[in-house]
């Protein structure tokens, strides 16, 4: 603890001292004892900081392996690919999908009911009558226009109104306007049965019927397996595939041409995948190392020596070094992954694309069996982390919460004690102040008092 001296000059100068600073000159001694305990606080939140940042760092890492771990992951995907796109084109291919290849040929394709009503040549001549229609084998709906409805446009609006199913409109042209109805529906369930009775009162002309496209399935094969669809768009043929029927299949000597269909696993997303996971996983290691070092000051950094350092990198190496014992694949190598000097992964992406070209279940396995080293990884992952409550970095987090709570009560009840003895001091600081200031006062009373009894003159302060 330091020194602290009052200056007051000469005891008789009636000039005191400076009280303000002498009681903050004391309470900055005081304040001593709480060194130590804020030398701590920012070590340990410095510390924090750095374990948050890993940890951060961590459950970026865990959400790349959860992909594979997953089985709706990205190991699930697929892609595909038709041989003839302008008569079959693939939408999609699910995780449902399995790899492999399909012949598919297409006799015809389905088609929607339509059809029309006679033109007439002003479209807001008044009509009267009824029009019955039926969609399919449905029960038919029997539209009876009065004065509410009675225009092409007002028979249209009844029929969209009426939810049968069918969608009404008007077309205009040079030869006039006409409604035109479609089915809600394709194929030969779909199909329109109308009568109308309609007729132009403006004119006393009757508006007949016609039937535009009649409503049929689609006629295909799929490996030799006859298929009618009601629609083109095809979804329940092949488990997890969709296509697209957009024209019969060319026919050269006569012989339909048969389309081929693959179904393939989505390497391409995989490799892309566990890029990202090296990617991540090289930043979770590199953050790792730096600890070990020290900052642009000299200083080590915050996590230099301790204990859950030491943990996370015996865990990680530990970890991403393991055996699998589950399949064909037994270690990461197999997927072109290779650990360097500093501990970080490398990548060979043809390595990697050439295993999941000959062993593509071999690498489902290695992530996703039980035991596996994808999920014993992810175990390991999060028992590391800060995702989960019990995660080393969690509980290093807690245990340094803990701790900085102890250390900011300590420096708060020493505050307390403080400023009670600041107010202490300066109080009795100034009450003597006030004494030294009055001592020449004190000193020329006496010299009077002197000078009164002795007839000699006492000298003046």
């Amino acid at each position: 603890m330091g020194t602290v001296g009052i200056n007051f000059g000469s005891p008789t100068a009636g000039t005191g001292f400076d009280v303000t600073s002498t009681v903050s000159q004391i309470v900055s001694n005081l304040r001593n004892i709480e060194t130590p305990w804020k030398s701590q606080l920012t070590s340990l939140q410095s510390q924090d900081t750095a374990i948050s940042s890993l940890g951060t760092l961590l459950s970026t890492l865990s959400t790349d392996v959860s992909q594979f771990t997953d089985f709706q992951g990205v190991l699930a995907g697929k892609q595909g690919s038709s041989s003839d796109p302008d008569v079959l084109a693939l939408t999609s291919a699910s995780s449902a999908a399995i790899a492999g290849t399909h012949t598919i040929v297409v006799n015809s394709l389905a088609a929607t009911s339509s059809g029309y009503l006679d033109a007439i040549t002003n479209a807001s001549d008044m009509l009267s009558g009824s029009l019955s229609i039926q969609v399919g084998s449905g029960a038919a709906q029997t539209i009876t226009l009065d004065s509410t409805d009675n225009t092409l446009s007002g028979l249209a609006a009844a029929i969209n109104t009426a939810g049968i199913g069918v969608t009404a409109s008007v077309l205009t042209d040079t030869n006039g306007a006409r409604l035109s109805l479609v089915s809600g529906t394709s194929g030969t369930a779909g199909d329109l049965t109308v009568s109308s009775s309609i007729a132009d009162s403006t004119t006393s002309t009757a508006l007949a019927y016609h039937t535009a496209t009649t409503g049929l399935n689609a006629s295909l094969t799929v490996d030799g397996v006859g298929i009618s669809s009601a629609s083109n768009t095809v979804s329940t043929v092949i488990p997890g595939v969709t296509f697209q029927l957009l024209a019969p299949s060319p026919v050269t000597g006569g012989s339909a041409e048969q389309i081929q269909v693959q179904i393939l696993n989505d390497n391409s997303s995989v490799v892309s995948a566990v890029s990202q996971f090296v990617t991540d996983y090289n930043a979770v290691i590199m953050a790792v190392n730096a600890q070990e070092a020290n900052t642009s000051s000299g200083t080590p950094e915050p996590l230099f020596g301790t204990p859950t350092l030491t943990l996370l990198q015996e865990q990680l190496v530990d970890s991403i070094n393991s055996v699998n014992s589950q399949g064909d694949i037994t270690s990461f190598t197999q997927l072109g992954l290779s650990v360097n000097n500093d501990g970080t992964l490398t990548l060979d992406s043809d390595a990697l694309n050439s295993e999941l070209n000959n062993d593509y279940s071999g690498v489902v396995s290695f992530f996703q069996n039980s035991g596996s080293w994808g999920m014993n990884f992810s175990t390991a992952l999060n028992n590391l982390g800060t995702s989960s409550s019990t995660g080393s970095l969690a509980l290093a987090l807690k245990s340094d919460s803990a701790t900085e709570t102890s250390l900011n009560t300590d420096i708060s009840n020493e505050e307390l004690l403080i400023t009670a003895q600041q107010a202490s001091l300066t109080a009795e600081l100034n009450t003597a102040n006030q004494i030294l200031q009055s001592i020449p006062s004190n000193l020329n009373d006496v010299a009077e008092l002197y000078s009164a009894i002795t007839g000699y003159q006492a000298p003046k302060f």
